[in-house]
């Protein structure tokens, strides 16, 4: 009788999880380049903020450079859409993080030399028409690293490494800047990290794609828009997530003025970087919890609950007066902010063939990343007129509104056809 002993198998991942998407080398290798990168962006991102509020005390002026970074997706993303269905996507991709790292770079030596306010704002546009110009081909590169049925979890942990840089982001740049790290340093030390996602892009294999048709000038331009009209559905989720940008998610560019304004915490102070860092925290637990514990639960269905959970959160944030509860609430309303945009996500990639996901996805953009900045130039000045409460109470009211509105089952019962993609 033999004694012979076998190590147990490892039991393959559930289709559909993190960790199934995590399987996948170049998914992993891309992955981790951009979580790095990010973790840059995000220093970045709250650090600027805060010395332009601190230099003018304006959230009309620290809208205008949330406006600068996002507003190009609202102007750009459909012709970058297009010309990553056209051009060698690694080339493509090389070439829009070079763009980035040049503004970033510009910023941190205008900082540090202490040059005026507007040739910041330049730079600063700068990096937002690079990240215009790469936010389509990179989000149709990632999908296309794992196999459809693990879709779900690539998204999740792509939407987690956001946020997860979002958390780290702000704890790092806190204790650099403790230990003297300068604003213009951290502008620098950002512009080396589009880097890792250089090396990344250069050294994976990614798929060849087909253009789903061969339309030309003006029609190729707006190929994206016609089929939103034609799949119901997606209209919807992309009309869900202009509204949602534009009405319920202005308190994300304007955090520093929210949290100054609302709870007097400083933006130049490390409470504030704590407090941001503890909001971007469970933003990443909500994009987690779309692979992990709700990865078999209908997104359409987490989608609206997110929806109404955002709504409860942002009337606590926005209601409550002592520092601590300003924490607590802040951390909920993250995991409903990135649970509700993940889900949602999923959604539409889920039904977009290969040929035409990167224009379908230049529209994403365009509604979630540069529809935001038009609501910080609308609800700016009223923050500084009225301050912060009305304006947080509206996005809370909105997102109510929209988990009722963004019904995408009762739209998939009446058009089936349109509920899941033909993937090539």
């Amino acid at each position: 009788m033999s004694t012979e002993t076998h190590p147990p198998r490892r039991r393959p991942p559930t289709p559909g999880t993190a960790r199934a998407a995590f399987s996948y080398p170049d998914f992993r290798i891309m992955w981790t380049s951009n979580f790095l990168s990010s973790i840059g962006t995000w220093m970045q991102n709250v650090v600027l903020p805060a010395h332009i509020y601190a230099e003018t005390h304006r959230a009309s002026t620290v809208g205008l450079f949330v406006f600068a970074q996002l507003g190009p997706l609202l102007v750009l993303s459909i012709p970058a859409g297009v010309l990553a269905d056209r051009f060698d996507r690694k080339k493509w991709l090389i070439f829009c993080q070079c763009i980035q790292m040049s503004g970033s770079t510009a910023l941190g030596i205008l900082a540090i030399t202490h040059a005026p306010v507007w040739t910041l704002f330049l730079s600063q546009l700068t990096v937002g028409v690079g990240n215009a110009l790469n936010a389509p081909a990179f989000s149709a590169v990632l999908p296309s690293l794992v196999r459809p049925e693990d879709l779900g979890g690539s998204i999740s942990l792509s939407s987690a490494a956001v946020n997860g840089s979002r958390v780290s982001g702000p704890i790092i740049v806190a204790l650099l800047m403790g230990w003297g790290m300068t604003t213009g340093q951290v502008f620098i030390f950002n512009a080396a990290t589009y880097l890792f996602v250089t090396w990344a892009v250069m050294r994976i294999t990614i798929p060849k794609h087909v253009p789903a048709n061969a339309e030309k000038g003006l029609r190729q331009l707006t190929s994206g828009f016609r089929i939103a009209r034609e799949r119901r559905s997606i209209g919807r989720i992309l009309a869900t997530m202009f509204s949602f940008s534009l009405l319920s998610l202005a308190y994300v560019g304007l955090f520093p003025a929210v949290a100054d304004l609302t709870f007097g915490i400083k933006p130049k102070t490390t409470t504030y970087k704590w407090l941001y860092a503890t909001w971007g925290l469970g933003a990443m637990f909500g994009a987690l919890a779309i692979g992990t514990v709700l990865a078999r639960v209908d997104k359409r269905v987490t989608a609206r609950r997110f929806f109404l959970a955002f709504a409860v959160f942002m009337t606590a944030f926005a209601s409550v007066r002592s520092k601590p509860l300003a924490f607590g609430t802040g951390f909920l309303l993250g995991i409903s902010y990135f649970g509700t945009t993940t889900s949602l996500m999923t959604v539409l990639q889920s039904r977009l063939e290969i040929g035409i996901r990167a224009r379908i996805m230049s529209i994403w953009f365009m509604c979630f990343g540069g529809t935001i900045p038009i609501g910080n130039m609308i609800f700016g000045p009223l923050m500084d007129r009225f301050g912060s409460r009305p304006v947080l109470y509206t996005a809370a009211g909105w997102a109510l509104f929209l988990s009722w509105w963004c019904n995408i089952e009762k739209i998939d019962a009446a058009h089936p056809a349109h509920a899941v993609a033909t993937v090539s």
